[in-house]
């Protein structure tokens, strides 16, 4: 996530703490360049052991990873689990823009926080008003420059690393090639959401809205029924074909950090065409999602963040994987079959106490990609790890 861990690493020496980070690629050296780097250059074998005598050896108290279900982080929690080191999990927002994760034990469908409605509305009555919280700005040249540097950083380096294998299922310059062709495609795709996303707000037609995830996502792979985002496409498309309201239409949106690498517009349109519904899907595959969520049905979806501020609006929504805000009261509950026409808004309170909480338990506000969103990551990240109130903006 860029210079995340460095900004981090910094804020904790500043305060007095030791720190080390370990690298398995040339793109994790790149960006941390301090003091207490690791070079981790054996198997995932043998990385159990090794990690357990890195943590002996420096005499760690806390460990903190990005995402805890990457081949390397799944052994490195169970270690922690067994030697009672606590783990502190960073993901981008539960609630976004301008919060990101970083919650204890676990996050998404390892998360420790219940699925009761009732647990949540009492924690929250208890609790005060959420601090005031100010917007971030947010980068994505800076994001997609960073990614590229990484991943420069990863293939010019795997004589060194020789066991490193990245934990997505393309090579990087796959996935280069891919984001090349969207770019040269650019002006095309903006032009073509900007036609229906007009179409889609100044007509009366109801539709349904599917944000699409990333295939190489572990909320894919590990935390839904899917084995891949074909398989939950075509699901949706079916269901929707045999038991949504003939007057409605269903868009599929690109998700914006989408490689390009799989065609997805062509791949929806096929199973449309296949399913006989060709002529009441669209597909969306640049653009804002929160006006076209604004006005939509319905949100599908499998376990994206997109649900939390379709929520937030009192849009209707239905997850099909594990997704924390997954509960009565909030989604839909009955199955996908019905939601096409049972589904109805969730309920305020529960909402406005599930996001208390959870600001409280495992959100801190910034985000990944400009100086002022990292400071303040930073900033309140490290008076978390030390236990401490998150201060007012």
């Amino acid at each position: 996530m860029g210079r995340l861990f460095r900004r981090f690493g910094q804020g904790l020496i500043r305060s007095g703490h030791k720190v080390f980070k370990v690298n398995f690629n040339g793109g994790d050296r790149l960006f941390w360049r301090l003091p207490g780097g690791i070079d981790y250059r054996g198997t995932l074998k043998e990385w159990p052991e090794a990690f357990r005598q890195i943590v002996q050896d420096n005499g760690i108290t806390d460990v903190v990873l990005f995402g805890d279900c990457r081949a390397h982080h799944v052994p490195a929690v169970k270690v922690c689990r067994e030697l009672g080191l606590p783990v502190h999990v960073f993901e981008e927002g539960y609630i976004r823009p301008d919060w990101v994760t970083l919650e204890l034990g676990g996050v998404n469908g390892h998360s420790e926080l219940p699925s009761d409605p009732e647990w949540y509305r009492q924690l929250a009555a208890k609790l005060p008003p959420i601090p005031q919280h100010k917007q971030v700005p947010a980068s994505f040249t800076r994001r997609a420059l960073e990614g590229l540097a990484y991943n420069v950083g990863d293939v010019f380096t795997r004589w060194y690393y020789p066991h490193w294998e990245n934990h997505r299922p393309w090579h990087p310059l796959v996935e280069g090639v891919g984001w090349a062709r969207k770019l040269w495609r650019g002006r095309e795709r903006r032009e073509d959401a900007a036609a229906l996303v007009d179409r889609l707000l100044t007509s009366d037609t109801p539709y349904y809205l599917f944000p699409l995830q990333l295939a190489s996502d572990a909320q894919i792979r590990l935390h839904s029924p899917f084995a891949s985002m074909n398989g939950a496409i075509m699901m949706v498309l079916r269901s929707f074909a045999e038991n949504a309201p003939k007057d409605t239409r269903l868009v599929a949106k690109e998700h914006p950090l989408d490689n390009g690498v799989v065609d997805w517009r062509e791949e929806v349109r096929s199973m449309a065409e296949t399913l006989g519904i060709e002529d009441r899907v669209d597909y969306l595959g640049f653009g804002d999602i929160v006006p076209v969520a604004q006005r939509a049905k319905g949100m599908v979806t499998i376990n994206s963040t997109s649900g939390t501020f379709a929520l937030d609006m009192g849009v209707p929504v239905i997850a099909l994987g594990q997704a924390i805000y997954d509960m009565p009261d909030l989604t839909f509950q009955d199955g996908i079959d019905r939601f096409w026409t049972e589904c109805r808004p969730p309920d305020a309170e529960t909402f406005a106490a599930f996001r208390r909480v959870l600001v409280e338990k495992c959100l801190i506000p910034g985000g990944f990609f400009s100086e002022e969103a990292l400071d303040k990551v930073v900033r309140h990240s490290v008076a978390r790890l030390e236990g401490r109130a998150l201060t007012p903006e």
